[in-house]
């Protein structure tokens, strides 16, 4: 597959997400096609501001979008000097790269976005909504419905999540989708997928990487890092000490936001029901610790919500947008 643009990536993305009206390959391709920064800022930022984004919102993502219409490019990764600060982490714009790659294999595996624009700002709304309470609720996250009839869901580095559809008609309100949605924006906030790989020697000796740098074998030890990672999220998953932390973060982000928090442990508990007929590869099951030893501990942490029952689970509103899958 021809390896694009960061910034092409993240706002073919953000079409998906936004639109839910078609492939990756064409809003892609229609993002670096056009030519006039100045018109295409304009017209970027109106279609923004009337899909519900904030006006700082909508002034990055217009300008994103011009700088790409007018064929700007800019650096895979951007740095104060090295890519890993002196705490010894990655800088956002490294994780974010690193991210996009993998949300591309996420769509070759699991499938293309459900082609409707509702329901993907819907889950967009609550996923944002939960993100706003997390711990690392100062850089942007994007949602994804894909069509999948996997019971799945993960988080790609940089605050890029996938949701299966067949998760979604499994659950019952919307506290429900926002214990998974905190779940997996859990992961972004304790940076979980990148712990995996900060020891990858794409990163030895590296200094700042431009998309003109990235060649020869530092663009071959970067595929195999991204392979890597990509075997991690969707095949093997990761330490079962991440999920648990996730569980217990998740639980409480879900909380903070006023979503009764049971509601991950009702999908857990139904992801433990439906086990035995389900398609195993590639799914929650391959990819999650037993349920069981993740339900007890999520059982035993509610404890401490003591006014839980009295929380929002929200069960019309949800099931009028769970009625648009089909």
């Amino acid at each position: 597959m021809k390896k694009l643009n960061g910034y092409a990536v993240l706002i073919g993305i953000i079409g998906l997400v936004l639109m839910g009206c078609a492939e990756t390959s064409q809003i892609v391709g229609e993002v670096v096609s056009q030519q006039a920064y100045g018109s295409e800022y304009e017209k970027e930022y109106k279609k923004a501001l009337a899909r519900g984004m904030s006006e700082a919102e909508a002034q990055e993502y217009a300008r994103k979008a011009a700088e790409l219409k007018a064929g700007q490019k800019r650096q895979l990764f951007e740095g104060a000097g090295d890519v890993f600060t002196s705490a010894g982490e990655i800088d956002y714009n490294s994780e974010l790269a690193i991210g996009e790659s993998l949300a591309l294999e996420g769509f070759k595996r699991y499938g293309l976005p459900v082609k409707d624009a509702v329901l993907q700002k819907y889950v967009n709304l609550v996923g944002n909504s939960v993100a706003r309470n997390s711990l690392r609720s100062d850089i942007p996250y994007r949602f994804v419905v894909v069509e999948s009839p996997l019971y799945n869901a993960f988080a790609c580095p940089g605050g890029i999540i996938f949701l299966s559809s067949q998760l979604i008609k499994s659950m019952n309100d919307e506290s429900e989708l926002a214990g998974v949605l905190a779940h997996e924006v859990a992961h972004v906030t304790h940076k979980h997928a990148l712990q995996s790989i900060k020891r990858a020697r794409f990163f030895e000796g590296v200094g700042k990487i431009t998309t003109a740098s990235m060649k020869g074998e530092k663009a071959q030890q970067y595929q195999q890092m991204v392979d890597s990672l990509q075997t991690t999220l969707f095949d093997k998953g990761l330490d079962k000490s991440m999920e648990y932390q996730a569980d217990i973060t998740g639980l409480d982000i879900a909380y903070r936001t006023g979503y009764n928090p049971a509601g991950l442990i009702r999908v857990l508990t139904m992801l433990e029901r439906v086990k035995s007929q389900s398609h195993q590869a590639g799914s929650w099951y391959t990819t999650h610790p037993p349920l069981s030893e993740r339900l007890a501990r999520c059982q035993a942490h509610v404890r401490n919500y003591p006014d839980a029952d009295g929380l929002a689970t929200v069960t019309n509103r949800f099931a009028d947008y769970k009625r648009r899958l089909r």
